[in-house]
């Protein structure tokens, strides 16, 4: 049985975390957690006269370098004096040149928000009048590209590592102590060290280009590394890689001197590795909680015990479920997991699940502020995601507990079958000894009485007698090799059977199916969580919503989204075709493009280049320019596209098919 049941495993854990995955790639770059909240000049104003400073207002305090906040004329030309002064954290000023001639200029910024995550814009301002602008403002990002991939996965490696750390041994010491014998559990947990190690030097290399440059070519910068080792970020990766030392010698003595006890014994030193332990993996989960989400807003001082509380009931409730998972699954037929064991952590995932409702429960009101954050920002739709995942959890693991009580009521008549067969096995090996001593026994007689006296005969026979004594010994070599050949034999025969007998209880065989199906749920849930800890909370999105100019305060009423669809002809062979251009929310300030390519049939169309541009002619503004990123066959897109001042804009989309054969095509709208 066991033999078609782990394919099904490996392939149902490849699928869930391929599935984690595919989540984790979908989640794009770290949105942004401190918001900025005001501008002076605001977003597409008009000023008379040249400002003689540039200042932002963010939702919470951020660090910036003397590179971080930018000026640019429009020819693409600084004038700042590359100095932002920051008052209380959350206000950079950074003075202009004086005497700035007329035109739009713009302003570009990169920082780091107090709760480890970077955050960049921009926007454009006017002195005088709108002009054109060489200056592209749309799609900036931080934390994006394959820098912020990887640190996206390294951070979901290190929760994961913490989560089977933390929540293995926990079930090794709480519920099953001689599980610290059994080979598998032990690599489970030494593999959660391993990756939670491996994952924050990986997020310590990366730190530095990921709040910078981007490149992976500065992941190896020594003076990145040394800037991101004196961030609050960076104090705190340090002190997990020495907190992990200490977890090394918590493992070591788990798996080594603990191991070795005997039960009295064990009892012990139990106590003391449970207050070490414990220790141990509140300082790891305080790394996270003093250098994120818990760390900045709102009641900071109470939000960061509950999060520690939080991810230590994470972790013993998942991390725990795996390591059952794995002695279910791969402990030896002579240990398996007993249903006192599957009882106890019953009662230990009970606790953690209500210590994470009461947690979850105050985080969710810090993070998100009201109830239609629930469905008008991105955080608030993974939370809804979470808590379905989790309500789900305890459902399987509703059913769990039922195979548990059964399993209970059933381990005694099968201890008590067990029993009877192997009393039944020594009587069988002590009739088979019985008729062996008596064989050997007739052969003594028949040798003895084959015996011919005399002193002649005797000489004339010394070799011969000889010979039958080496032959004699050689066959006592024979037959107590094929004894422990047998009885190597006969032991391999009752582990099987052991096994069989444990795969074929079917209360045994439910409870694995219901922990699998925890343990994969378990899986999914983690990456959401992870991309919930990267993504901007709802209260400061509402916040941000509120209070910057780019959204519901810009000049000028939204008029909703745009869509405009424009005929093309290259001129060259399949040159015909459609190009879609959609503008959200097509108003004063940042918009999102997305363009689509079609043939006349429908079909996408994959050509090599689009670019866009927008001209108001009234105004004298324009064009300004727009390269889209190509994003799949037929489809382009571009976030952040400035639109100064409200009024009849023409789009103008340059279309190329081949390296020869392009065409612009363009039509009118009305936008803010």
């Amino acid at each position: 049985m066991t033999q078609t049941i782990a394919p099904r495993v490996r392939t149902l854990v490849l699928l869930l975390l391929a599935a984690a995955c595919a989540l984790l790639a979908g989640a794009g770059p770290a949105s942004a957690h401190a918001a900025l909240t005001g501008s002076d000049p605001g977003q597409g104003t008009v000023v008379d006269k040249a400002p003689a400073q540039v200042s932002l207002t963010f939702s919470e305090s951020v660090s910036m370098d003397d590179d971080s906040l930018r000026v640019l004329d429009p020819k693409g030309e600084r004038v700042d004096d590359g100095r932002p002064s920051g008052t209380g954290g959350t206000k950079y000023t950074v003075k202009l040149h004086a005497g700035l001639p007329d035109g739009t200029y713009t302003v570009t910024y990169q920082v780091v928000s107090a709760d480890s995550h970077p955050v960049a814009g921009a926007y454009t301002f006017s002195i005088g009048a709108p002009s054109e602008t060489s200056v592209s403002v749309y799609g900036t990002e931080a934390g994006g590209g394959a820098v912020g991939w990887l640190y996206g996965l390294g951070r979901y490696v290190s929760y994961a590592g913490f989560t089977v750390l933390v929540g293995g041994a926990a079930f090794v010491l709480a519920c099953w102590p001689r599980g610290s014998g059994v080979r598998a559990v032990q690599r489970l947990v030494v593999s959660g060290w391993l990756a939670l190690t491996s994952a924050t030097l990986v997020l310590l290399l990366l730190r530095g280009s990921y709040t910078g440059s981007g490149k992976l070519g500065d992941v190896f910068d020594l003076n990145l590394l040394g800037e991101a080792l004196q961030t609050k970020t960076g104090a705190a990766l340090v002190s997990r890689l020495l907190l992990l030392a200490a977890a090394a010698l918590f493992v070591a003595v788990l798996f080594g001197a603990y191991d070795k006890r005997e039960d009295e014994e064990k009892r012990d030193l139990t106590f003391g590795l449970a207050v070490g332990g414990a220790v141990v993996a509140a300082g790891l989960a305080a790394t996270w909680a003093m250098s994120e989400h818990a760390s900045v807003g709102l009641q900071a001082g109470i939000a960061m015990p509950v999060d520690i509380v939080h991810l230590l009931a994470v972790a013993t409730w998942l991390g725990g479920l795996t390591a059952l998972l794995v002695a279910l699954y791969r402990a030896p037929a002579d240990t398996p997991v007993a249903a006192s064991a599957v009882r106890r952590f019953s009662r230990l995932a009970f606790g953690s699940v209500i210590a994470l409702v009461v947690t979850g429960t105050y985080q969710s009101w810090r993070q998100l502020g009201s109830w239609t954050a629930f469905t008008d920002t991105r955080y608030g739709q993974l939370l809804l995601v979470k808590i379905g995942l989790v309500a789900v959890l305890v459902g399987i693991a509703y059913l769990s507990r039922r195979w548990t009580a059964q399993l209970a009521q059933a381990v005694p008549a099968i201890a008590r079958q067990r029993e009877k067969e192997q009393v039944g096995a020594s009587d069988g090996r002590k009739t088979a000894e019985a008729r062996s001593a008596e064989k050997a026994r007739s052969t003594e007689k028949a040798k003895a009485a084959e015996k011919v006296p005399g002193a002649a005969k005797a000489s004339g026979q010394g070799s011969g007698a000889w010979a039958a004594k080496g032959s004699e010994a050689a066959k006592g070599s024979g037959t107590s090799q094929r004894d422990a050949q047998l009885a190597r034999q006969r032991a391999a025969v009752d582990a099987a059977r052991q096994k069989r007998q444990r795969d074929a209880d079917p209360h045994r065989f439910g409870l694995r199916r219901s922990v699998l199906a925890e343990a994969g749920i378990a899986v999914v849930l983690l990456a959401v969580t992870t991309v919930l800890t990267q993504t901007e909370p709802g209260r400061t999105e509402e916040e941000a919503k509120a209070a910057n100019p780019s959204s519901a305060a810009t000049t000028g009423p939204s008029s909703g989204a745009v869509t405009l669809d424009m005929p093309f002809d290259t001129g060259g062979q399949n040159g015909k075709g459609v190009v879609r251009v959609e503008l959200d929310p097509a108003r004063v300030g940042a918009n999102d493009m997305h363009l689509y390519v079609e043939r006349p049939d429908g079909k996408a169309f994959g050509i090599p280049e689009v670019k866009v541009a927008f001209t108001q002619e009234a105004k004298d503004i324009g064009p300004l320019p727009v390269v889209p990123d190509h994003i799949t066959t037929g489809h382009w897109s571009a976030s952040g596209v400035q639109i100064p001042i409200a009024g009849d804009w023409e789009v103008a989309v340059t279309v190329r098919t081949s390296d020869i054969d392009q065409v612009t095509v363009s039509k009118n709208a009305q936008i803010g």
